[in-house]
């Protein structure tokens, strides 16, 4: 646009831009100015999807309990390639909801887990990990490093370990990357992390970026609910630029001589945060990791959920190649 400003209305299909307003509405009103969830609230739109040991387009699912004191388990995602014999690249999936929502078989998560099984094909992992205020940092970041660590000692069948990637979308972002970092800090037996994919990750600090000002109000995410998933997740007396959301900050920690794999990071321009994103891939190069950015302009936090979406198929056929050239993976040649 003349200017330099950000246009602020996504090109969404009808039925987006009927449901997304409520969907918002609904979460605001479950998020307590206390800091508490009312979780009661909350579960009369976080609708569950039960395991099915019948095949759903080729998939079959399965829960596997971690610890059930703390409620840590995650669901596999099996697709008929495993079934037929094929070993299989293996995905660890982490959730968003800022770090306050869902659950790995919350019903949009099942399904985006499902199809990311399918076509990829992978063995995917979702985690199901403690949510906050109930369960502040480092809760969640712990949660996923113990899962890392069962998958090791318990690999499932027909999955390659050696070939591992840890992914997750907005809050799960933020998750994927910080267990990736203290991965690399763990000897693993089995599991080699090749490679991590954090979507649209949850990031953020005390600065107001130009993004975070243009689209304050997103669709899916507005500044404001940033502002209080922070505040339910963060220590307290913590500002946001804590290491947990601002990695490259002023109190982070130099990843430089971590080992870290290739990162795939995907952006969306109507995303209030992308401007961190952008800083994040930055901060990568920075460190000596290797990073690819892709972003889509039309795509507003959370496209990847949406089908009717164009973009969620682009995402689709990135992860895939993605995978491929990280572990050889489905290359016939």
């Amino acid at each position: 646009m003349a200017g330099g400003g950000i246009r602020k209305s996504p090109e969404l299909p009808l039925r987006l831009r009927l449901v997304l307003p409520i969907f918002s509405a609904l979460t605001n009103v479950s998020l307590r100015r206390n800091g508490t969830v009312n979780r009661r609230l909350i579960g009369f739109f976080d609708f569950k999807s039960s395991t099915n040991k019948k095949p759903i387009k080729g998939v079959t699912t399965s829960d596997t309990t971690v610890d059930s004191s703390r409620n840590l388990w995650f669901r596999l995602y099996r697709p008929r390639e495993a079934a037929a014999g094929e070993n299989l690249p293996v995905i660890v999936y982490f959730h968003g909801g800022g770090f306050s929502l869902f659950a790995a078989n919350s019903k949009p998560y099942n399904d985006f887990c499902l199809n990311l099984s399918r076509i990829l094909p992978a063995i995917v992992l979702s985690v199901n990990y403690r949510l906050s205020p109930e369960h502040r940092y480092p809760s969640q970041y712990d949660d996923g490093v113990d899962a890392l660590k069962f998958l090791d000692d318990n690999p499932p069948e027909k999955a390659d370990l050696s070939r591992c990637f840890i992914a997750g979308d907005s809050a799960g972002g933020n998750l994927a990357h910080h267990v990736t970092v203290r991965a690399g800090e763990l000897e693993f037996r089995n599991l080699k992390i090749v490679g991590l994919i954090p979507i649209q990750p949850f990031f953020g600090g005390e600065e107001r970026t130009d993004s975070e000002t243009q689209l304050a109000r997103g669709p899916v995410l507005s500044l404001k609910l940033a502002d209080w998933y922070w505040r339910a997740f963060l220590p307290e007396g913590s500002d946001r630029d804590h290491a947990a959301a601002n990695v490259f900050g002023p109190k982070s920690s130099d990843i430089s001589g971590v080992k870290f794999p290739k990162s795939l990071v995907f952006l969306g321009g109507f995303d209030p945060l992308k401007d961190w994103h952008k800083r994040y891939c930055e901060g990568l190069k920075k460190s000596g990791k290797e990073v690819k950015m892709v972003e889509y302009g039309n795509a507003i936090h959370g496209f990847y959920a949406f089908p009717e979406l164009p973009e969620s198929g682009l995402f689709l056929d990135e992860v895939r190649e993605f995978i491929k050239e990280g572990t050889g993976f489905g290359d016939q040649s």
